[in-house]
């Protein structure tokens, strides 16, 4: 069983559908959680507690995604394990890639396949740059560049990604990185156990 952030849904999704693997069970927590990381931690707390008895392992695909180590408390109290990584920029890209990026360039503002998808959503309404567009100053002056981390080869995605840069009044670069170490990840989770369901 993988419980998994609502922004991954997809992609682990088309990961089990497309890939030769035995199939696995996904339930997941709300994405919009990510603007109010301290209720992520008892939220997983809550799918593990509804899946623990259906199910002997649980894999979270959760990085730690702003709660400060909160998050590994609960899973270490709860026996369930997540994806190493602080966030999902860092297993999509491998962490050490992505050290490497944030390193070579600090003033990057990064977006995924899934943030691409609902940008509006997410940056614009979600920051309220729709109603005061001036924000924009205050959260991005000291980005420089957009990088699309991409899960998939998808030009429209590209198109929108570039789209979403200019709004930002940032550069714009893109790079393919697959599903990086969460692919590792979920086929740990397709992979049997003697004594349990998946």
């Amino acid at each position: 069983m993988v419980i998994a952030c609502g922004a991954l849904a997809r992609e682990i999704v088309h990961f089990r559908n497309m890939n030769a693997v035995p199939a696995f069970d996904v339930a997941c927590v709300p994405a919009w959680l990510h603007n109010a990381p301290h209720l992520i931690p008892d939220r997983v707390r809550e799918k593990i507690r509804e899946y623990r008895k259906a199910y002997g392992r649980i894999l979270v695909a959760y990085a730690d995604c702003g709660t400060g180590g909160l998050l590994d408390r609960v899973l270490e109290e709860e026996g369930a394990e997540r994806i190493d990584g602080p966030h999902c920029y860092a297993f999509y890209t491998g962490r050490q890639a992505f050290a490497d990026l944030a390193e070579a360039e600090t003033g990057t503002f990064y977006l995924t396949d899934y943030m691409v998808r609902h940008f509006d959503r997410l940056i614009v309404e979600g920051l309220g740059l729709d109603r005061h567009p001036e924000l924009r100053d205050d959260y991005f002056r000291h980005y420089t560049r957009c990088l699309y981390i991409a899960q998939t080869r998808d030009a429209g995605l590209q198109v929108k990604a570039q789209a979403a840069a200019a709004r930002l009044g940032l550069g714009y670069a893109y790079r393919y990185v697959g599903y990086g170490e969460l692919e590792d990840f979920l086929n740990r989770a397709a992979a049997p156990t003697p004594d349990s369901g998946t």
